[in-house]
């Protein structure tokens, strides 16, 4: 483990440090959430009004009243879900764009849950009331009912885009192949409308469920086709992105400059990220998430991308010129998140990026723990030295595998503190791999730094 302070230099290619002030935190999340709770409230309520208590007596309405309950709980998680990814600035500033993914995440679980929750009440309960066995009554509303035969395609769909959302599957998968199945997931609701509003006796037309219902889907899919759709394509047509050159950082890391118009008015800030594709052959199809490596200064824009498979081996011998469609800037890993004047952040492997662009736009005084596991893994040598000197940083290395004693010492509140011995009154970015980054978070609450001073960028795909 090497702990020293690095040496002092200049680097040609480091921006102008900005500091900005802190912006103040919005409570995105917490209306966001009163906001969701309402909205399912809402549809409890339909259901709840539209069910005589008396009808529930019997097993085939009371199956049925769980059916119809599980159909809107279902459905309305499931405009939420495409709520979360629609890339609505507004939301993603608020809330985060992986925190939006973790929701996303979650949720989806609970909506499989509902949704086979649905099937097998109402199955059940039709079966109940006409008479019927189980079996018998499934298959004639499949082959009978309209619009019952989408509704469990619908369900069959929804089964297979969360078995994509299984680590093991999602990892095994490239990333734009597993991007694009779970794309389809947009067939489930396209699916299940006209089955709601076929079946759904708390929709009928001209009244409120029927208003509610369609505002929503209008809502929702209108976010979609401005923040999937308008939002970026306005902003490229103004930017007009390109790459400026590709300089190697080492033996298996570059940065990629990007230049453009108006560079200015992007809007983007240090600790964001871009989704990038890149325009040329074996690229063009592909849009991946990476972020600044330097704070935004108006003149270019950064990435640095370390080869880990083909497409980010292509990325290295991208020639000047190509064009850039870019979808952002995302994220909230920023200062402008920051509650204190001074800042610990810790860095592992290619999270340095994110990082070295943030300390440009924290006030001076910053402490910056790079982990890696050798010299060789390490970039960003000189112009860490001139934000130590520039901002009056002080830059600390943790070299070694994740079972050496200095990585393992790191992730432990007496390590944090000998880093940095006043970390509770220090805001503390920690950005990397999720499973390098929870034991540190845990170390950092066993220290007793406010839940509020601790900012994660934890990638995980």
């Amino acid at each position: 483990m090497i702990t020293s302070p690095v040496s002092v230099a200049t680097s040609p290619r480091t921006a102008t440090p900005v500091e900005r002030r802190p912006e103040p935190s919005d409570g995105g999340p917490l209306l966001f959430s009163l906001l969701f709770w309402f909205g399912l409230a809402t549809c409890v309520e339909l259901c709840w009004l539209g069910t005589p208590v008396e009808s529930l007596w019997t097993v085939g309405d009371a199956m049925t009243a769980a059916s119809r309950l599980t159909g809107m709980v279902s459905g309305f998680v499931l405009l939420v879900q495409v709520l979360l990814q629609s890339r609505i600035g507004w939301l993603e500033r608020g809330i985060g764009a992986h925190a939006l993914l973790g929701w996303h995440r979650r949720l989806g679980w609970w909506m499989l849950a509902a949704v086979q929750a649905h099937l097998v009440t109402g199955v059940i309960g039709y079966a109940a009331v006409g008479g019927v066995p189980v079996l018998d009554q499934a298959w004639i509303m499949l082959t009978r009912y309209q619009q019952m035969g989408t509704a469990f395609a619908a369900a069959g769909l929804l089964v297979a885009v969360a078995l994509l959302a299984i680590r093991g599957i999602r990892t095994a998968l490239p990333y734009e192949l597993w991007y694009w199945l779970h794309r389809t997931g947009y067939g489930v609701l396209l699916l299940a409308y006209g089955h709601q509003f076929e079946y759904g006796q708390e929709l009928i037309h001209g009244g409120f469920g029927w208003w509610y219902w369609t505002g929503l889907h209008v809502l929702v899919l209108s976010f979609v086709v401005w923040g999937r759709g308008l939002r970026p394509l306005a902003l490229n047509l103004r930017h007009r992105l390109r790459v400026a050159g590709v300089v190697p950082e080492s033996q298996d890391t570059v940065s990629i400059y990007v230049t453009g118009r108006y560079l200015d008015r992007l809007g983007a800030r240090g600790g964001q990220f871009f989704r990038w594709r890149f325009l040329t052959t074996g690229a063009w199809w592909q849009s991946h998430p990476f972020s600044l490596s330097a704070a935004p200064n108006g003149r270019w824009l950064r990435l640095t991308v370390r080869a880990v498979g083909q497409y980010t081996t292509d990325l290295h011998h991208l020639e000047p010129g190509v064009p850039v469609v870019v979808h952002g800037p995302s994220g909230v890993f920023t200062a402008s998140r920051r509650r204190r004047s001074r800042a610990l952040l810790i860095a592992w492997g290619s999270g340095i990026g994110p990082v070295r662009a943030l300390v440009e736009e924290l006030p001076p005084g910053a402490v910056l723990v790079y982990r890696a596991r050798s010299r060789s893994d390490l970039v960003f040598h000189v112009e860490l030295a001139e934000l130590a000197r520039d901002r009056v940083t002080r830059v600390h290395y943790v070299l070694g595998r994740r079972t050496d004693l200095g990585p393992r010492h790191l992730a432990t509140p007496a390590g944090i503190r000998d880093l940095a011995p006043d970390v509770r009154r220090r805001d503390v970015y920690l950005c990397g791999p999720a499973d390098a980054v929870r034991p540190v978070r845990d170390a950092l609450r066993r220290l007793g730094v406010p839940r509020r001073q601790i900012h994660l960028d934890a990638f995980e795909f």
